[in-house]
C-alpha cells in the first residue's frame, strides 16, 4: 500500500512538473497577410529551441494587414509583423509602427534589396509583380497579346484583365505605383478610367484575382495581376511534376507590358510594444535563416533575399522583367497616390 502511494505520488509530481514547463512556455504572436506560408517542421524547430510557442494571426492582404496595424498601434495585436513591403513601409513610418531590430543576418542580404537601414523592416524576400496571361485562352480565340497597357483599353482586350485594389492588396497597389511611375498621376488616372470602362475588374486582393477570376482556375478573366514566379508555380502544382522532366513552357505566361511590372520587397518587423521583444529578434533572425529562405521559392513562389540560396529547376518559368527606373518620391507617400486613385478612378463618373 506505501509503495503504490508512494507511485502515485511520483506520477502526480511528474505530471504537475510536466504541466508547470508547459505553462513556462513564452507565446510569440507573429501577424502576417493571408499568402504567408511557411514549413510547420521549421516552426517546431524555432519553438523547441526557444521554449516558446509561435501563434500565427492573418491580417488579410498586405494592405489590409497595415490598416489593422495602425487601427491597433495602441495595443498591438502582435509582437512581429511579416508582410509589409516596400510599397507600404512609408505608410508603418508614419503611423510609427515598428521598433529598429537589424538582423546579422542582413549581411548576407544583397544591400540592393535591403528595405531600409534603421531596420525596421528586415527583407525576406523579393518578387516582381506582373500581369499573367492564360496561353490557352489566347490560343482557342487565336487573340494575339498585348503589346502595351494602352492596349487593355481597347475594345479588342475588353473585359479581359483581372487586378487587385490598390487600397487593400500590395500587389495591386505596387500595380498602381508602376502605372504612376510609367505615365505620370494624370495619364495614369485616365488610362484607370479608361481601362475600367473596357472592362478591367478590380478585385479586393490577390486571392480573389488569380484564384477565383483567373481564367486558369475557372473565372473569365484571362490576364490577371499576379507575380512573374507563378508560372513556375503553375508547373510545381501540375499533376506528375517531375524536376527532372519539365515541360516545354508553362500553362501561363508573363506579360512584361511597360508600365506594368514592380520589385517588390516584403520584410519582417518588430511592432512597437512587443510583448516579447527578445524572442521576437529571434524569429526576425529565424526568418532570414537558411531554412526558411530556402523554403520560401516554392511555398509563397517569390524569391528569397539571402544570395545563393539554391532555387527549385521550376524556376527556369519565372523570368524576370526589365525594370524602369522608379521616379523620385514615388514611394514617399503610397497612401496619397490610393486615396487619388479612389477619387479619381472608383468615384468618377
Amino acid at each position: 500500500m506505501f509503495k503504490n502511494s508512494m507511485r502515485i505520488n511520483s506520477i502526480l509530481t511528474a505530471a504537475l512538473l510536466l504541466t508547470g514547463a508547459a505553462s513556462a512556455q513564452t507565446t510569440l504572436t507573429v501577424i502576417t497577410h493571408d499568402s504567408f506560408d511557411v514549413d510547420k517542421k521549421l516552426v517546431a524547430s524555432f519553438e523547441s529551441a526557444n521554449n516558446a510557442k509561435v501563434r500565427f494571426v492573418k491580417g488579410g492582404d498586405a494592405g489590409e494587414l497595415l490598416n489593422r496595424l495602425i487601427l491597433t498601434r495602441r495595443a498591438p495585436l502582435a509582437d512581429v509583423v511579416y508582410g509589409l513591403d516596400n510599397s507600404l513601409l512609408g505608410r508603418a513610418k508614419q503611423f510609427d509602427l515598428l521598433q529598429p531590430y537589424k538582423s546579422p543576418e542582413l549581411a548576407k542580404v544583397p544591400a540592393a534589396y535591403r528595405l531600409d537601414d534603421a531596420g525596421l523592416l528586415n527583407t525576406v524576400d523579393y518578387g516582381y509583380v506582373a500581369l499573367n496571361y492564360d496561353r490557352e485562352y489566347f490560343q482557342k480565340a487565336g487573340l494575339a497579346l498585348p503589346r502595351s497597357l494602352d492596349d487593355l483599353k481597347t475594345p479588342q482586350y475588353a473585359k479581359l484583365t483581372v487586378v487587385a485594389s490598390p487600397a487593400t492588396s500590395s500587389p495591386g497597389l505596387a500595380f498602381l505605383l508602376a502605372t504612376v511611375n510609367h505615365y505620370g498621376e494624370a495619364g495614369a488616372w485616365a488610362w484607370w478610367r479608361d481601362a475600367r470602362l473596357n472592362g478591367l475588374k478590380v478585385t479586393r486582393g490577390w486571392s480573389d484575382a488569380y484564384n477565383k477570376e483567373f481564367s486558369r482556375n475557372g473565372g473569365r478573366y484571362p490576364i490577371v495581376l499576379s507575380y512573374a514566379s507563378s508560372p513556375a508555380a503553375e508547373v510545381f502544382y501540375a499533376d506528375n511534376y517531375d524536376a527532372k522532366k519539365l515541360p516545354a513552357q508553362a500553362p501561363t505566361g508573363n506579360l512584361f507590358l511597360p508600365g506594368s511590372t514592380w520589385l517588390q520587397l516584403e520584410g519582417v518587423g518588430i511592432l512597437k510594444g512587443a510583448k516579447q521583444p527578445a524572442l521576437a529578434r529571434k524569429f526576425v533572425d529565424f526568418m532570414l535563416g537558411k531554412g526558411v529562405q530556402a523554403d520560401i521559392p516554392t511555398r509563397m513562389w517569390i524569391y528569397p533575399a539571402v544570395g545563393g540560396t539554391p532555387l527549385d529547376p521550376v524556376f527556369k518559368f519565372a523570368t524576370e522583367p526589365e525594370l524602369s527606373p522608379v521616379k523620385p518620391d514615388l514611394t514617399a507617400n503610397p497612401q496619397r497616390l490610393v486615396d487619388a486613385w479612389v477619387t479619381q478612378v472608383l468615384r468618377a463618373r
